[in-house]
């Protein structure tokens, strides 16, 4: 099987929860997912996205499988192609008000009303998501099951890699362009050397404030 034959064979197989939907008479389905739940500072981002049945992408799977440069190019081809996306952000001090889970669940309701067109429903990387209206059926490792969240969770993840290299700059010492705010080492060190700074999450922190 050659690369192609086997990209396209992928993305048939991440097809079946928006095929079964169809068959089931949903007319748009909608992928959502997110990127930063873990890390010890930045923002948590969503993001919500129907794909066009008539424009495959190929290559689409779980954002956290794709290098850096992979996604970078997966997320202008969807932005292109994809029949409507959106993608929401939730600041680290909204983090500490709230917690992480709500704060991503605001995120991704957000995400949803702000789409250009409603979707009848709501295809989610593990959480399920109450109060919108619209059906959800929320899939355990969906990122890397369904073309429609991994496509979300690219453009997730792209978004928020890029708001951390932005603060990479702004904040400069952390390493945050290189581990994006999760909890390495290198950050854990440099906590200790520089104190945390404005964009910490401060829950997230509590033995080192």
């Amino acid at each position: 099987m050659t690369r192609e034959e086997k990209l396209i064979s992928k993305y048939s197989l991440l097809s079946l929860y928006e095929n079964e939907a169809r068959n089931n008479g949903f007319l748009l389905c909608a992928g959502i997912d997110e990127a930063g739940r873990g890390p010890l500072a930045g923002p948590v981002v969503a993001a919500a996205c129907v794909l066009r049945e008539d424009l495959p992408i190929y290559g689409l799977d779980d954002s956290k499988k794709i290098s850096e440069k992979r996604r970078e190019e997966l997320y202008e081809e969807i932005i292109i192609k994809a029949r409507c996306f959106s993608v929401i952000r939730i600041e680290h001090d909204v983090i500490d008000e709230i917690n992480i889970l709500e704060a991503t669940k605001r995120a991704m309701r957000m995400c949803i009303s702000s789409l250009r067109e409603t979707p009848d429903l709501l295809l989610i990387d593990a959480v399920d998501l109450k109060g919108t209206g619209i059906p959800v059926n929320a899939i355990i490792k969906g990122d890397a099951k369904s073309n429609s969240i991994a496509a979300a969770s690219i453009i997730a993840k792209v978004t928020r890699d890029r708001i951390m290299r932005n603060y990479d700059i702004e904040y400069p010492g952390y390493g945050f362009a290189k581990h994006k705010g999760y909890g390495t080492k290198e950050h854990y060190a440099a906590i200790e050397t520089l104190s945390i700074c404005p964009i910490h999450r401060r829950t997230f922190l509590k033995g080192h404030i």
